[in-house]
């Protein structure tokens, strides 16, 4: 064998994607080997996103109607303690009454001031969350290929 013949050329390609289809050379590639294969690939990222969106949706409705019967059991509560403060104060009983009116109002602001640090502080959280993850996703490609030749 000459010098040349035992030379040997390796070359490795590695591929990444990311999001829910490959690349369009890829999806010809699996057309080539089986007729259909992209459109079946397609079709299951429909479906997969179709299927996202609606539990999204579903959580996001589910979120609303737990803080809306949240405001009205809250409301409930209040009203009926401050009914029964007016009660105690009409008949006789001012001291229970008061304590019995502003007990549930303070706990109604407390709540309320507490709930909105919470958004706050989630908001922000969120906030860095993105800026942490935007300039690593500009510096990412979709598709890389890495080729290196040994000799």
């Amino acid at each position: 064998m000459s010098p040349e013949e035992k030379r040997v050329l390796q070359a490795a390609i590695s591929m990444s994607f990311s999001g829910p289809l490959p690349p369009p050379e890829a999806l010809a590639h699996y057309e080539q080997i089986l007729p259909g294969a992209a459109d079946r690939i397609i079709k299951m990222a429909e479906d997969q996103n179709a299927h996202r969106r609606h539990l999204e949706t579903t959580v996001i409705e589910s979120n609303a109607a737990v803080q809306k019967w949240g405001l009205v059991g809250g409301f409930v509560i209040a009203m009926t303690a401050i009914g029964g403060g007016i009660y105690l104060i009409a008949h006789g009983m001012s001291g229970s009454g008061l304590a019995a009116i502003l007990t549930p109002l303070v706990a109604l602001v407390g709540v309320f001031i507490y709930g909105k640090s919470e958004q706050k502080k989630e908001l922000r959280e969120k906030s860095e969350a993105l800026a942490v993850i935007e300039p690593s996703a500009a510096a990412a490609s979709p598709a890389t290929a890495d080729t290196s030749k040994r000799s």
